[in-house]
């Protein structure tokens, strides 16, 4: 398993201008993590990884420190929110939706 903020795999050059990955199913990856007390100690001592640098997800030093994550599918779609131009999007779509929905 791997996070990365681009597509897996990322399409591109030959594969993508002949549309080989035309037909596949990609997913988009919602988080949501629930930890236990004591994963959290464990995690907090473990060094930054080289992956986790690299694309700036934390979910790659859980990984490479050779831990597990759990996945599943779910039909909910969100709203990727991953700088501050994000969350001005975000908060102009809260306010045009009426309360208690």
């Amino acid at each position: 398993m791997y996070f990365s903020r681009s597509t897996i795999p990322y399409v591109r050059g030959e594969a993508a201008e002949n549309k080989r990955f035309e037909n596949y199913r990609f997913y988009k990856h919602i988080g949501l993590y629930v930890f236990q007390r004591k994963f959290l100690m464990q995690y907090a001592q473990l060094p930054a990884s080289d992956l986790e640098k690299a694309e700036k997800l934390e979910q790659l030093r859980i990984l490479e420190a050779g831990y597990k994550i759990k996945s599943g599918i779910t039909n909910y779609d969100s709203i990727s929110i991953d700088t501050p131009e994000d969350v001005a999007r975000v908060v102009a779509i809260l306010r045009q939706t009426p309360s208690g929905t």
